[in-house]
């Protein structure tokens, strides 16, 4: 108990306290988010609203980058054809209210278009190194579209999990987007395991700047002010 206690106790707590203070608009991104995703899907899934949903929100290697960097914010709320809805929306509501209770709404969007931004760009940067590699992808997984709101949901956990030291959570994040990836070894799972990456840089990066700071912050006031000097006009 006492182990749950220390991997998830700063985290209840700060999710107890937002919806506490709150209430619900301790969410109000998040239940847009859900809604956004839900209305996708059901406008995607009609005659006449497929194609429109792939022109706003499908992002594609194959497509100019400039053409990928306008679709990508939309993007985060396009779901997989392939997959059932209700498991992105239940994945949307659960991780982006936990991160926008946690982190913020301006940092949560931040780190969720970030995330699905390195997903986006590693998958141009796989086609180009091409299968011989190690970090490479088959030609043919260019006309595969990016994979949505699951690569910002995988970036919010681990940057969540990091915030609140709930390093055992973020470990097993970690480690089933590698399962993922060997059991199936698609462009979606590695794009996961690029979106992890590119956020547990920036967690390294701002906490290595924070350490800085604070260092420098007590060396300041080690120091203490400065001896008032004598001299003509200081009353000496």
């Amino acid at each position: 108990m006492s182990v749950v206690r220390r991997e998830w106790g700063p985290l209840l707590a700060a999710v107890r306290t937002g919806l506490a203070d709150r209430g619900w608009r301790a969410v109000a991104m998040t239940l847009g988010a859900v809604t956004l995703t839900a209305l996708f899907q059901l406008v995607q899934n009609q005659p006449w609203g497929y194609q429109p949903v792939q022109d706003i929100g499908s992002v594609r290697a194959q497509d100019p980058l400039w053409q990928a960097l306008l679709r990508t914010p939309l993007s985060l709320f396009v779901p997989a054809l392939d997959l059932p809805v209700w498991g992105a929306l239940a994945q949307i509501l659960l991780v982006f209210g936990i991160a926008e209770i946690c982190l913020g709404r301006r940092l949560t969007l931040l780190v969720a278009y970030a995330a699905t931004l390195a997903g986006t760009m590693y998958a141009r940067l796989g086609i180009a190194l091409g299968p011989d590699s190690a970090l490479g992808l088959p030609a043919s997984d260019a006309r595969v579209v990016d994979t949505g709101p699951s690569a910002a949901v995988v970036g919010l956990a681990v940057v969540v999990c990091w915030r609140h030291r709930a390093w055992l959570t973020g470990s097993l994040v970690v480690v089933a987007m590698v399962v993922e990836v060997l059991v199936k070894n698609n462009l979606a799972g590695k794009e996961h395991l690029a979106a992890i990456a590119a956020v547990l840089v920036a967690c390294a990066v701002g906490e290595a700047l924070s350490v800085s700071r604070r260092g420098r912050s007590a060396a300041g006031a080690g120091r203490g002010p400065e001896p008032r000097r004598s001299g003509p006009g200081s009353g000496a």
